[in-house]
């Protein structure tokens, strides 16, 4: 069983409820491809501030790692780690989070050990992007790539599961050539568990398999989060442009993808513009003006 961690303490960022929610995915998304955000879609995310919607990211990013390009962005809250945790913003306040048992990595782990798929083990919330690794093969250069990155926070890990503890979840990082092969396996061996693929947001081949607690997605965080604010899931908008935002797209009312998605989603989904192009405030126009509380001059 997940061990989840809920504060007493739950402010809205306004005393009434909320007049809906507007959940967006960050990288690739939100942010331009130089990690930038267009001020088109900054300024209908104000408009939304004053019209009292609340905002909202889901991101697969760590606490820490949306903070270094959080800056002054104009939302009230984030979802990160892909649903384990939701924090207020801008003050970073922990609002809930969720962790594996170690049980459930153990499992986890012996699955990833025998499908020899090199991964990571991340620590419980606050510090998730501290995580230990496990090398199976000899090359794989996304794999080796986010150790590089977070240098300062990844060590080898000899898997004493014991002494490791909870997790917040288990990353395997897969080439393309061998992706779709692994996520099925990991699927079929962790039934009882949550896993999600992702893109690599390093190099945009290879494919990042999740894996969390069950009932562990940013649609569910994004339900508890919409619940807690007095907003209902039929005045909500999702944006997204991965398979990790599916479940987020499923569940939102209305629901757009960039179009930089891919095309298994913008077959699936809406398309507005891509995240270069100022999708994110097309789909907020668009939404504003069906909902009869938005501007054509917004964009």
């Amino acid at each position: 069983m997940p061990t989840i961690n809920e504060t007493c303490e739950f402010s809205a960022p306004s005393e009434r409820a909320a007049a809906g929610i507007f959940i967006t995915d960050l990288d690739g998304t939100l942010l331009r491809s130089d990690r930038s955000i267009a001020e088109p879609v900054l300024f209908c995310l104000r408009r939304l501030g004053e019209l009292g919607i609340a905002r909202v990211i889901a991101t697969g990013r760590s606490l820490f790692s949306f903070n270094t390009v959080a800056a002054e962005l104009p939302v009230d809250f984030v979802i990160f780690s892909t649903g384990a945790g939701v924090a207020d913003h801008p003050h970073g306040k922990i609002l809930r989070s969720v962790s594996m048992e170690t049980g459930d990595v153990r499992q986890a782990f012996e699955a990833l050990r025998a499908l020899e798929l090199d991964f990571m083990v991340q620590r419980p919330i606050p510090d998730s992007h501290v995580f230990g690794y496990v090398v199976s093969n000899s090359s794989n250069p996304d794999f080796e790539r986010r150790i590089a990155l977070y240098s300062r926070f990844a060590f080898p890990w000899d898997g004493d599961i014991e002494r490791f503890g909870p997790a917040t979840q288990l990353v395997a990082i897969v080439p393309p050539s061998r992706a779709q092969e692994a996520l099925a396996s990991v699927r079929r061996k962790l039934a009882s568990l949550t896993v999600i693929q992702t893109t690599s947001p390093l190099d945009g081949q290879s494919t990042w398999i999740e894996i969390f607690p069950a009932g562990v997605s940013k649609s569910a965080t994004a339900q508890w989060l919409a619940s807690k604010l007095g907003a209902s899931r039929h005045k909500a908008l999702s944006v997204g442009n991965d398979f990790n935002d599916l479940d987020l797209l499923e569940w939102a009312r209305t629901r757009f993808v960039v179009a930089n998605a891919p095309p298994e989603l913008t077959r699936r989904f809406p398309v507005v513009a891509s995240n270069n192009d100022d999708g994110v405030a097309e789909a907020i126009a668009m939404w504003l003006k069906v909902q009869g509380a938005g501007h054509t001059d917004l964009v």
